[in-house]
């Protein structure tokens, strides 16, 4: 019975080609826009996170600031001041940290031959490289060994190698920081940077040296990564630990600012969501046109074909035979049109490639581009719309058409 039903609407379906062709087409538009729609914004979330990772995702950040709430004896507008000891202390307190480094900030002069520049200077541990994320270009970083025996090499960030030497070979060249000889043992490759961002001119050098440039004693930052889910929880524990050598309140968020890539990302994924939801709504609503000119058509059929009810009804089939066969109809062309929409999208995702996001306004930022890749997600979700929207516009005129009363149809002109 169902290949009769199928075979039946076939045979309708090629008697007015044209016309359903064109439904057809309204269709395959509607579900293209979703896929397209649904694909933009997988897109931008992964942008997003291309963005956050290229920094580093389990990484959390933390300065010392002022208190701004009573704790015990110590008034509000205490200044926080970490010290060295603070990574031990922060090491033995909070196992979930996997690497840590201090870092040290100074600015001033960095030259090679002729050349002069000024360029922020960090002073960093070894772990720096996993915890910062810095990826190299050439050569090394420099290792525990170095910053033990105060070692005067140094790692480049990839826009002070290039002014510094313009494109000559930097690997171990002697530069002078503030005055004092350093030994190039590595390039990083660029980062992405926005606006007026220093990141690609950075010099790394160990956090024993920079005691020859600043003082050491207190610290500027510090810099870990984890590995457990519960990002809070850890910078809680962070918090209490620090609280209870400085004396503030855990909760006082102005005396210990903390940075935390996942929190940051965490947030970003709610604009994420809604950003979704509202473009599967606004491909729904597409999409609803196309269904809407669906049933149109099939109202149209149901009058034309009127007296065909009524002589099948008085052969004695039955109302939800009509029903069925009118459905299927409908489901038919949505489904050719599904099968077209989705290659449509597949070919224009391709075609369009990337869209320009977040390198419109960062140097190399091309991978916070948007990329069109059509998810099988997206697919199934734009297929479930598809259905619901072609149940609901087949449904109508199959019903209206297994209603028919047999006498009245075989007397329609």
């Amino acid at each position: 019975m169902t290949r009769d039903i199928l075979n039946h609407a076939y045979g309708a379906l090629r008697h007015n080609r044209r016309r359903s062709a064109l439904t057809m087409l309204g269709m395959a538009w509607g579900i293209a826009t979703v896929v397209l729609l649904l694909a933009y914004g997988d897109g931008f979330g992964n942008a997003i996170v291309n963005i956050f990772k290229s920094y580093g995702m389990k990484v959390i950040g933390v300065m010392p600031g002022r208190t701004s709430m009573q704790a015990g004896g110590q008034k509000a507008g205490s200044r926080i001041r970490f010290v060295v000891d603070d990574i031990e202390r922060l090491r033995e307190n909070v196992p979930q940290i996997t690497r840590i480094t201090p870092e040290q900030y100074w600015t001033g002069t960095v030259s090679y031959d002729d050349r002069s520049f000024q360029f922020p200077v960090r002073g960093v541990y070894e772990s720096a490289r996993e915890v910062m994320n810095i990826e190299l270009e050439e050569g090394s970083f420099f290792n525990a060994e170095h910053v033990v025996q105060k070692a005067r090499v140094t790692v480049l960030s990839s826009e002070a190698k290039e002014k510094l030497f313009s494109g000559k070979n930097a690997i171990g060249e002697r530069i002078r920081v503030g005055g004092l000889a350093f030994t190039v043992v590595g390039v990083a490759k660029p980062k992405m940077q926005e606006g007026n961002n220093d990141m690609n001119q950075r010099v790394f050098i160990p956090f024993s040296c920079m005691g020859d440039l600043r003082g050491i004693h207190y610290i500027d930052s510090m810099w870990l990564t984890y590995d457990v889910a519960d990002f809070e929880g850890l910078e809680r524990s962070i918090r209490a630990t620090l609280a209870g050598q400085y004396n503030f309140r855990p909760d006082d968020r102005n005396a210990v600012r903390v940075f935390s890539s996942e929190k940051q990302l965490a947030q970003f994924n709610v604009v994420i969501i809604g950003l979704k939801v509202l473009l599967a709504f606004i491909g729904t609503l597409t999409l609803g046109i196309g269904g809407v000119g669906l049933m149109n058509i099939m109202l149209v059929s149901v009058t034309q074909r009127t007296r065909e009810i009524g002589l099948l009804k008085a052969l004695g089939a039955k109302s939800r035979h009509i029903l069925m066969q009118f459905l299927a109809e409908a489901l038919t062309i949505t489904a050719a049109g599904g099968v077209l929409g989705i290659v449509l999208a597949y070919i224009i995702s391709i075609s369009v490639g990337t869209l320009t996001l977040y390198s419109a306004v960062a140097k190399y930022g091309e991978a916070g581009d948007i990329r069109l890749i059509v998810e099988p997600s997206s697919v199934l979700i734009a297929t479930l719309i598809l259905g619901a929207v072609g149940m609901i516009s087949g449904m109508v005129p199959a019903i209206r058409a297994s209603r028919l009363n047999p006498i009245e149809a075989l007397r329609h002109e």
